[in-house]
């Protein structure tokens, strides 16, 4: 199994990098670093940064808000950083949701998994320059004409070569998202995920390896979860940030009947936590949504305790990797400790 990096968005209102932690990975062999982006800086911006600052670690975006950006621009982008950083940048793009489409970004959020068909099917004609770049699709006619429009726009041909294909992840866990990532996407990102629960996403893979043909399967998908890890001897104390972070995806990441995250969490068998928090939450009651998290569920999708524990739990991800549900584990380490408790155990 590989080990990823997960870094933080920065503290106090200002975009930071702990450079030095990046490079440590680097150096204790970690293939992956991940930058990530809610609605203040981001992935790119940090990509770039750690990119610029080490030499042979991978560096992807998990993820950029597809709508944030057109999917020109993102091929433009991604191949560049793929030119200047010897092929080492990874592509991970995701829908985001409604409320930060919509209530950041001013664009519609409607049909994500048509969005991310045809935003990838452009990437790739851009990427493979064997014609002039067209598309006729929902979201994107290019060249752009009609209302509103010059009608001058034309087919061009990127300048750029790319020097590899480009591989592209996708941030998803419904099981509609899940099918289209495994048709047309190179692997996946579970915002979080409990390795003894494959099933949960087992047939949708399936189904999507089917569509794609040409012989898809686990063997050729990264699957590559993100998972938080605390190292202390004191596990209440352990579980809390874990908890933090799952009362606000579980509870708040989404409208009441529209939360791809407390979904998720009824999948994987928590129904009656996830509409508790979620009820708590929407009510403005943050602190009753944390405390209703319940340890089991922390337990199984994130590394919390003492390090024996850990060390423990981190064999049942390596059987999971042995079995390919899982390529990259994708962790939010925040100090030298568990980068070191990482590479002993796993690598």
């Amino acid at each position: 199994m590989k080990l990823g990096l997960v870094m933080g968005l920065g503290e106090g209102g200002r975009v930071s990098v702990d450079i030095d932690l990046a490079r440590e990975a680097e150096d204790l062999g970690f293939d992956s670093i991940w930058t990530s982006e809610a609605w203040g800086s981001d992935a790119i911006s940090t990509a770039s940064w750690i990119l610029a600052q080490t030499s042979k670690i991978k560096v992807g975006t998990g993820i950029i808000q597809m709508s944030a950006r057109t999917p020109a621009l993102a091929a433009m982008t991604a191949m560049s950083l793929q030119h200047l950083s010897n092929d080492r940048f990874i592509l991970g793009i995701g829908p985001s949701g409604p409320q930060v489409i919509e209530g950041w970004h001013g664009m519609p959020y409607g049909r994500p998994l048509t969005r991310t068909r045809e935003y990838i099917e452009i990437i790739r004609k851009i990427e493979a320059r064997e014609s002039a770049l067209t598309h006729n699709g929902y979201h994107y006619q290019i060249p752009k004409a009609g209302d509103g429009t010059t009608n001058l726009g034309k087919p061009l041909k990127g300048i750029l070569h790319s020097p590899a294909p480009l591989k592209i992840i996708t941030g998803t866990i419904a099981p509609a998202g899940v099918r289209v990532s495994a048709e047309v996407a190179n692997g996946m990102i579970p915002v979080f995920m409990n390795p003894d629960r494959f099933d949960v996403f087992e047939d949708a893979l399936n189904d999507g390896f089917a569509k794609a043909g040409g012989g898809k399967s686990l063997g050729n998908f990264d699957i590559t979860p993100f998972c938080g890890i605390n190292i202390s001897d004191d596990e209440d104390a352990a579980r809390m940030p874990a908890k933090a972070n799952l009362g606000l995806y579980i509870g708040g990441m989404g409208a009441k009947d529209k939360n791809f995250y407390n979904d998720y969490a009824k999948r994987l068998g928590h129904e009656a936590a996830a509409v508790e928090i979620q009820d708590h939450f929407l009510s403005g009651r943050r602190a009753e949504a944390v405390a209703a998290v319940p340890d089991e569920l922390v337990d199984q999708v994130a590394l919390t305790g003492p390090a024996g524990k850990i060390t423990e739990r981190l064999q049942d991800w390596k059987a999971a990797s042995k079995e390919k549900k899982v390529h990259s584990l994708l962790v939010r380490a925040s100090s030298s400790a568990e980068l070191q408790l990482l590479a002993k155990a796993v690598l």
